[in-house]
């Protein structure tokens, strides 16, 4: 605007200089937000999360505990037979972790020639008196062979009669030339250990055997088939757990015909502790149409973000909802690079979490876990809430610190749930670290076709 445009009225000038203002502040925090968000995105692709854990300096002073005396829960009798396990050097010493002893020993002995034994002094051949014994980890590796079924025939020299021939040995694959040691080989080191099928046929190729990874794709999907009723044994326990940790991650899946890729998604669900199974399911999209499915007659609680998908499962009051704090806490962390308030949010999340500590500490039971938790985290919810609305009236709207207080004041039933059943954990860790084996073989695996994956914990 020109300086002949501008007006001659006193009021109009103020106006016009309030509106540029207000203006001016609402480009500064869009440039806040674009700038944060440009950096956390940057830390996504280029290097890894930043923790999430406070500095100790933040926490000095500031989370001071007067823990209850609990009774202690009754020790149970130690194991009939030891489970093997790595010996490791105690901590803070030097040397090398021991072995484990359910490793095969194959024992070489080294023995001095002929002329070194003798004695240097009087010329006497020594003699062995004892041995020092040292390990080395070897291994052997997988080797591709051939099993000849010989089947052998049989016929009556006397008669003439029919022949008979013993039975083909069973096959996991009718007419197949994959045993089932080979096909569950493939299976692990596609799915478990992120090996693609086109690097495991270069695997195979330098035994000298070819095995097509269009070939190891059917075997794949007859294997998928095979495991169905177990997979389907696995969810109908599941669904009888008292509460369900569930999450969701992308999937790139080829698209039949098209020769490009498409983005599906892959959900987890835990059950508890008395259903300790892990079942992942497949579905082609995001809407909620796959979760309701899979969820389909169970009643109990449901632990996962607040995707607004799940909020249909919810109206109908048999599946109730409960947040993870997590989630909340990783808001308020990527706020604090614009507010340092965030920080006393954090703090006071840390409280929660000592809570748990103890608790796991103690082994307590749900139901002395749950008073633990009326007596110490309930106070500190109720300071969580009164600070939550405070900093509601004097933050900026559009700010990631405002977001952060909207979606805690919004999931704030959900996220205060667990403190009335002892069953149930603050977060959702369980169904994200049941995602990170997915998430982490992601970029390496190819999934040209989806298996209906599930483990049981």
């Amino acid at each position: 605007m020109t300086r002949l445009k501008l007006p001659d009225d006193v009021e109009e000038l103020k106006t016009l200089v309030l509106q540029e203002n207000q203006r001016a502040n609402q480009e500064h925090q869009r440039a806040e937000l674009l700038d944060l968000k440009l950096k956390n995105l940057e830390a996504r692709v280029l290097g890894r999360h930043a923790s999430e854990k406070l500095h100790h300096e933040q926490a000095t002073g500031q989370q001071v505990f007067e823990f209850i005396d609990l009774p202690h829960p009754p020790q149970e009798a130690p194991p009939a037979e030891p489970v093997h396990q790595p010996a490791q050097a105690p901590k803070g010493k030097g040397g090398r972790t021991k072995l484990p002893d359910h490793l095969q020993r194959v024992r070489r002995e080294h023995t001095l020639a002929e002329e070194d034994r003798k004695c240097v002094e009087c010329g006497e051949a020594m003699q062995p008196f004892g041995e020092e014994v040292s390990e080395q980890l070897a291994r052997i590796p997988a080797r591709t062979y051939v099993i000849q079924h010989a089947r052998i025939k049989y016929a009556c020299k006397a008669c003439q009669s029919k022949p008979v021939i013993a039975e083909v040995p069973h096959k996991v694959i009718d007419k197949g030339l994959a045993n089932a040691g080979l096909l569950a080989e493939i299976a692990v080191q596609k799915f478990a250990d992120h090996l693609p099928l086109y690097r495991q046929e270069q695997i195979f190729a330098r035994d000298g055997v070819n095995i097509p990874r269009s070939t190891q794709c059917a075997w794949m999907g007859v294997v998928s088939e095979l495991l169905k009723p177990i997979v389907d044994c696995m969810k109908t326990d599941l669904l009888r757990s008292v509460k369900i940790h569930t999450d969701d991650t992308t999937v790139r899946v080829l698209d039949p015909g098209s020769h490009k890729t498409r983005t599906a998604r892959l959900w987890v669900y835990v059950g508890d502790e008395n259903h300790p199974h892990v079942v992942y399911d497949y579905t082609t999209s995001r809407h909620r149409d796959g979760p309701a499915k899979f969820l389909e007659g169970y009643k109990g609680y449901l632990q996962a973000d607040a995707y607004a998908g799940y909020d249909g499962i919810y109206a109908s009051r048999e599946i109730i909802e409960v947040a993870c704090w997590a989630h909340l806490r990783r808001k308020f962390f990527e706020a604090r690079d614009t507010d340092a308030r965030a920080d006393e949010l954090l703090l006071m999340v840390a409280e929660i979490y000592a809570v748990e500590k103890q608790a796991r500490e103690l082994n307590l039971s749900a139901r002395m876990r749950q008073e633990l938790r009326q007596l110490k985290t309930a106070p500190i919810l109720t300071r969580i809430k009164t600070w939550l609305d405070a900093r509601a009236l004097d933050t900026l709207p559009k700010s990631p610190l405002r977001q952060a207080i909207r979606y805690a004041l919004n999931q704030w039933q959900a996220l205060t749930r667990f403190i009335d059943d002892g069953a149930l954990e603050p977060d959702n860790n369980a169904a994200e670290n049941a995602l990170r084996p997915i998430t982490l073989g992601r970029n390496y695996a190819d999934f040209s076709f989806m298996l209906s994956y599930s483990r049981c914990v």
